[in-house]
C-alpha cells in the first residue's frame, strides 16, 4: 500500500510581516524528518493553503521538495469546491518530486454524494500522481460515505487512499473491511489515530508531528507492528498536550508549540489568529515537562 506509517501535514510558517518564512519552513522539514516521518504533505489545511497565492503555493511546494530531496515523499494538496478550478490547478502543477495529490471534499456548496464521485472521477483523471481522498465534514460541510469512498476505490486505478477526519470509527470500518487490497485508510486526525490503527489503518496524516514527529512516529511504528502497549504508553504520554494543541483550533495551536520549541514564528493570517496567552502558556510548560 502506498502512504503508509507516519505522514505530517507541513504548517506553511510566516514572518511577523506574514511573508513565507521559507527558512523556517526548511528547518520544520528537516525536523520532520529527522523525527523519521514516511512522507510530507504541503498545502494542506495545516499549511493554510487557502491564504496562500498561486506563487506562494508553488514556491512552498518546492521548497518542501528540495529539501526532502528524495529522504522522504512529499505529497501536495490541492482542492476546492469548483471541480474545473481543481481540474485546471492540476493541470498546471509541478509534480516533480512529488509522489501524490492529496484533495479535500469540496467545501461549502455540499454536493450530493454522485456529485462528490464525479468531482474525484474529474481530479484523478488528469492527476499525473496517485489520489488520496480527504474525508473531513467538520471543514467541508459535507460526509463522504464509506458507500462513496468504496466506489471511489474500486473504480477509479489511482485513486489509492483515503485521509479520514470524519470521527466516525463505525464509517471507517465500513472502508477497511470493504476496500481493495491495495487502498490506504489514514487517519486525519491525531486524537483517533491509535483507535484507528488496532482497526487497520495504515497510519496517519498528523499535525502534531510538525512539533513532534518522534512521538508520532513512535505511535504508527509501533501500531503497525502490532505493539498497541508501547504504541499507548506514548499516546497516553502525550494526551494533555493533544488536548491543548488543539483547544483553539489547528494549526493556531501548532504554531504555537513550534514558537515554543524555536522552529518558527507564532504567526497566521487572517481569520485565523494565535492562541490566546493562556493555551501558549499552557502549551509551553506540557512542552517543557516532556523534555523534547
Amino acid at each position: 500500500m502506498l502512504f503508509t506509517g507516519a505522514g505530517v501535514a507541513i504548517v506553511t510558517p510566516f514572518k511577523n510581516d506574514r511573508t513565507v518564512d521559507f527558512d523556517a519552513l526548511r528547518r520544520i522539514v528537516n525536523h520532520c524528518i529527522d523525527g523519521k516521518v514516511d512522507y510530507i504533505v504541503v498545502l494542506g489545511t495545516t499549511g493554510e493553503s487557502v491564504t496562500l497565492s498561486a506563487g506562494e503555493k508553488a514556491d512552498a511546494a518546492r521548497c518542501v521538495v528540495d529539501t526532502a530531496a528524495g529522504r522522504v515523499q512529499v505529497v501536495i494538496g490541492i482542492g476546492g469546491n469548483d471541480t474545473a478550478q481543481v481540474v485546471d490547478a492540476v493541470k498546471h502543477t509541478n509534480f516533480g518530486g512529488i509522489s501524490g495529490l492529496l484533495s479535500a471534499t469540496p467545501s461549502y456548496n455540499k454536493p450530493a454524494q454522485a456529485g462528490l464521485i464525479e468531482h474525484y472521477k474529474a481530479v484523478a483523471s488528469v492527476s499525473p500522481v496517485p489520489v488520496i481522498l480527504y474525508n473531513v465534514p467538520g471543514r467541508t460541510g459535507v460526509n463522504m460515505t464509506a458507500e462513496t469512498t468504496l466506489t471511489l476505490a474500486h473504480e477509479v486505478h489511482n485513486i489509492v487512499a483515503v485521509k479520514e477526519a470524519s470521527g466516525m470509527l463505525a464509517q471507517m470500518m465500513r472502508i477497511i473491511k470493504d476496500r481493495p487490497g491495495n487502498f490506504s485508510v489514514i487517519s486525519g486526525d491525531d486524537t483517533v489515530s491509535l483507535p484507528l490503527m488496532a482497526l487497520g489503518a495504515q497510519g496517519v496524516i498528523s499535525v502534531v508531528a510538525n512539533a513532534f514527529p518522534r512521538e508520532v512516529s513512535t505511535i504508527i511504528r509501533e501500531s503497525l507492528a502490532s505493539n498497541y502497549a508501547a504504541a499507548q504508553a506514548t499516546q497516553y504520554a502525550m494526551l494533555d498536550l493533544l488536548d491543548a494543541l488543539f483547544a483553539e483550533g489547528n494549526p493556531s495551536g501548532i504554531k504555537a508549540a513550534l514558537h515554543v520549541l524555536g522552529l518558527s514564528q507564532n504567526v497566521l493570517r487572517l481569520p485565523l489568529t494565535p492562541v490566546s496567552q493562556k493555551t501558549y502558556d499552557q502549551l509551553e510548560s506540557l512542552i517543557k515537562k516532556m523534555k523534547v
